[in-house]
C-alpha cells in the first residue's frame, strides 16, 4: 500500500508541475521576465483557463490526500 501511494504521489507531483507551468502568466512575475508577456495575447480562451484551473485544483486535492494517506501509513507502520 505504501508503494502504491508513493507512486500516486510522484505522478501527481510531476503532473502538478506541468499543469502549473501551463497556466497563463498574470503579469509582473517570472513569466514576464522570461518572455511570457510577449505571447500572452496568443494564449487560450477563458474556457481553457477555467478547465486548467479545475484540473490543477483536482490534482492538488489528490496530491494532498496521498500525502496524508502516506503519512498515516508510515505512522501506523512505525507504531
Amino acid at each position: 500500500m505504501i508503494i502504491a501511494t508513493s507512486i500516486v504521489l510522484i505522478v501527481a507531483s510531476l503532473l502538478m508541475v506541468v499543469l502549473v507551468l501551463m497556466h497563463k502568466g498574470k503579469g509582473g512575475g517570472l513569466s514576464d521576465m522570461f518572455g511570457g508577456g510577449i505571447s500572452s495575447s496568443l494564449g487560450g480562451s477563458s474556457v481553457v483557463e477555467r478547465n486548467l484551473d479545475r484540473l490543477t485544483i483536482g490534482l492538488g486535492i489528490i496530491w494532498l490526500a496521498s500525502v496524508v494517506v502516506l503519512g498515516l501509513l508510515f505512522k501506523s507502520k512505525g507504531a
